[in-house]
């Protein structure tokens, strides 16, 4: 059935797509959900945006803001209301190369940031995949390849600009709004439309890169290994490892990124990671161009080609139980992907209330994903060992966004400030979506 609406606003002519377009079928879903909006509108600046949102608000229907899509929840369209999609509010500009501060709009994808930023020879830590948008990372969280070296992302915002539920445009900032600059880094998505970004780059061009697999043991050694050395390690290096089960073995994939582009540093910090486990299976390194790692190579449409289910939790450090925990869920029956994130470094020298992100005493983060034809109760069957080991979480890979996941990925304190702000942005609860605070 199609939904009539109403009249568009002469300011978003030719902006609203809806079924039938032939524009519809690639701005109707996200990475990992289908669905069938009744309309997709497409603003290019701010006025756009206030436009887009108030012929939203005027249809009665359900709403949802889109920067890139990848959000593992779905959360960025819907079945039957209206997508406010800012793809194509993309542009990337260095405004100040002495402080390397960089305005970008929340449309862009990190692949094409990157790529802006290379010529300056500077960088922004973002996430794993130049698919994703800026938006969405930028306001959750942003756990990059550099983030033992730079912080998350929101550690390094310095100003947004903010469209309010009731079509305020307003510029946050240290000295103007910062409680509302306070709740974007970090629970951006419940206060507003986050339209453009201010964030401090740091100087890089080149970094060494890594791919290792090694054979572990079911009792969890290699990975207290991995963790233990992960703790003392440089903080230029940070890694990722996902779980493979192999037959009867299970094999941990390790990426590993060092923010130096010196040989012999890198070697140095990556060749502890050989060791690990019960065999070196593979191995090679080389010196790339940071762009690389967040390749324009990456950038598609999102059509609902990977549907998940994913949770995560922290752990401060990793004990022998947690790591036999971890290998115990990944070869159990229920088959969940698991993957570790190494935290620490400059994430933690951050102080717990300086952000919507209060999880500053941690070492790893551990993510758990389950894949069609399995669902969220495989899922929490697999998780339920681990649940009670680990503490807090990461709302970029929660995918069912619900009051008990909101208790853990803003605890106390954190979760309290953000309710308040929650409310005080947006009353009527607009951008909240599947939140449910109470």
């Amino acid at each position: 059935m199609t939904l009539k609406l109403s009249p568009a606003p002469t300011a978003l002519q030719d902006k609203i797509v809806v079924p039938g377009d032939r524009r519809y079928r690639l701005l109707r879903s996200t990475y990992t959900t289908v669905a069938s909006p009744a309309a997709v509108l497409l603003p290019e600046n701010t006025e756009q945006v206030v436009a887009a949102l108030r012929f939203a608000r005027e249809q009665g229907l359900p709403l949802s803001v889109r920067s890139g899509g990848h959000g593992l929840s779905g959360r960025s369209t819907n079945d039957g209301g209206v997508v406010i999609d800012l793809s194509t509010m993309n542009h990337v500009e260095v405004i100040d190369r002495a402080a390397r501060i960089v305005r970008v709009e929340a449309g862009a994808r990190w692949a094409q940031v990157a790529q802006a930023l290379a010529p300056y020879g500077l960088a922004i830590s973002s996430g794993d995949h130049g698919n994703v948008g800026v938006g969405g990372l930028a306001t959750g969280g942003g756990i990059g390849w550099l983030v033992r070296h730079y912080g998350l992302t929101i550690d390094h915002i310095r100003a947004a600009e903010v469209v309010l539920a009731d079509g305020t445009v307003v510029r946050a900032g240290a000295d103007h709004e910062p409680e509302l600059l306070w709740a974007v880094r970090g629970a951006g998505a419940g206060v507003g439309i986050v339209v453009a970004f201010e964030i401090e780059a740091i100087e890089l061009r080149d970094v060494g890169y890594a791919q290792i697999a090694v054979q572990v043991d079911r009792g969890g050694r290699a990975l207290r290994q991995w963790a233990d050395y992960m703790a003392s390690a440089p903080r230029e290096l940070s890694t990722a490892v996902t779980l493979l089960p192999h037959g009867r073995a299970l094999v941990a994939s390790i990426t590993a990124v060092v923010a130096d582009a010196s040989e012999q540093r890198v070697r140095a910090a990556i060749e502890p990671l050989l060791s690990i486990g019960s065999g070196l299976l593979d191995h090679h390194a080389r010196l790339a161009p940071y762009p690389a790692l967040v390749s324009t190579a990456h950038l598609h449409a999102n059509v609902g080609q990977q549907p998940s289910t994913t949770t995560n939790g922290l752990l401060t450090s990793m004990t022998d139980d947690d790591a036999a925990a971890i290998t115990a869920a990944a070869t159990g029956p229920h088959q969940p992907l698991i993957q570790m994130r190494s935290m620490g470094g400059a994430v933690n020298d951050m102080p717990a209330d300086a952000t919507a992100y209060a999880h500053r005493h941690h070492g790893t983060l551990v993510i758990a994903s389950t894949f069609p034809p399995r669902r969220g109760v495989e899922l929490d069957a697999a998780w339920r060992p681990l649940a009670e080991r680990v503490d807090g979480a990461y709302t970029g890979f929660e995918s069912r966004p619900d009051k008990s996941a909101f208790e853990r990925i803003y605890p106390d304190a954190t979760g309290d400030r953000v309710g308040r702000l929650w409310n005080r942005y947006d009353p009527e609860g607009i951008f909240r979506g599947s939140w449910q605070l109470s």
